[in-house]
């Protein structure tokens, strides 16, 4: 998988060659071999500089995140022979890291020193399987799937905002928005995949409310929704806390409807009674009763 990386960086079998410190020979026969397993050819070869097939791209998509996490899986095995100690691996959603995720996990590690605690960025629905696969012990997201063999725990409903660009008419007070004021602007949504997610949330706040969006824009994470709102391209629909990410190009506004909310989620495998799951789950009913308190 690396060397067909470094080919489709360098466009080019000699240069890759030279990059990965070995003869050009071995690496076409690599790269044949790839293609021979996979059952598709991956580059066009009688091009200038040399070109990815439809194939070829891909595998390019996904060829990164595989090779990110083999690296990842390489360090906590290094980590583990090294100190020997028990990992303890949460899978969190991105967007709930701007929330209360940070202090509970800081109050984890500290209360919790012989653990080593891991945190894998995933969706909720990938947070299940893994759970379930026993591959994470804990997990940190905002959507609810029936599974008797999942105990859950809201940590927080965390209220909506709408992010406006900062030339948009609805940005010029502070004024509470409502739904029905944003159905001609175009509605960046996210994730665009898998389904169901996030997204789906904010489009079913829309429904509940009898509100369709004019236009709808799907992308793939938050970062890009945010970018294409200060591009004025459309406004996006936003956890409260995403307002720490503080840029001159957006306005964040509060949501009228009271039921515009998105809960934070702890989920574990109810099988799990391990010392260290009992402690997350108490550190997060905790923070529960802080905030409802």
């Amino acid at each position: 998988m690396r060397y067909f990386m470094t080919v489709a960086t360098e466009r080019n079998f000699t240069r890759a060659a030279d990059r990965l410190g070995m003869a050009q020979p071995p690496l076409s026969r690599q790269i044949r071999e790839l293609e021979e397993e996979l059952g598709a050819t991956l580059f066009v070869r009688n091009s200038r500089p040399v070109a990815l097939t439809d194939a070829g791209r891909l595998l390019l998509e996904h060829a990164q995140d595989t090779l990110n996490s083999a690296d990842r899986l390489k360090q906590a095995m290094k980590r583990f022979t090294e100190h020997q100690r028990r990992r303890f691996v949460i899978g969190f959603v991105g967007s709930t890291i701007y929330g209360p995720v940070p202090a509970m996990i800081r109050s984890f590690r500290a209360r919790a020193p012989e653990l080593d605690v891991d945190l894998v960025e995933m969706n909720t629905l990938a947070q299940m399987k893994a759970l379930n696969d026993g591959r994470i012990d804990a997990g940190i997201g905002r959507l609810v799937f029936d599974d008797a063999a999942i105990g859950r725990l809201i940590i927080q409903r965390e209220p909506l905002v709408v992010a406006l660009p900062a030339e948009h008419p609805l940005a010029r007070d502070s004024a509470p928005v409502s739904l029905q004021a944003l159905l001609d602007d175009t509605l960046i949504l996210y994730p665009s995949e898998p389904r169901p997610s996030y997204a789906d949330q904010v489009l079913a706040l829309f429904r509940q409310h009898g509100a369709t969006p004019r236009a709808i824009s799907e992308v793939r994470e938050l970062q890009t929704a945010l970018g294409l709102v200060a591009a004025q391209s459309g406004i996006s629909v936003v956890p409260n806390a995403i307002q720490r990410l503080r840029r001159d190009d957006i306005v964040y506004r509060p949501i009228v409807e009271a039921d515009a909310v998105s809960p934070i989620i702890l989920s574990w495998r109810v099988s799990d009674q391990t010392a260290g799951t009992h402690l997350l789950r108490e550190i997060c009913t905790d923070l529960q009763t802080a905030r409802s308190g």
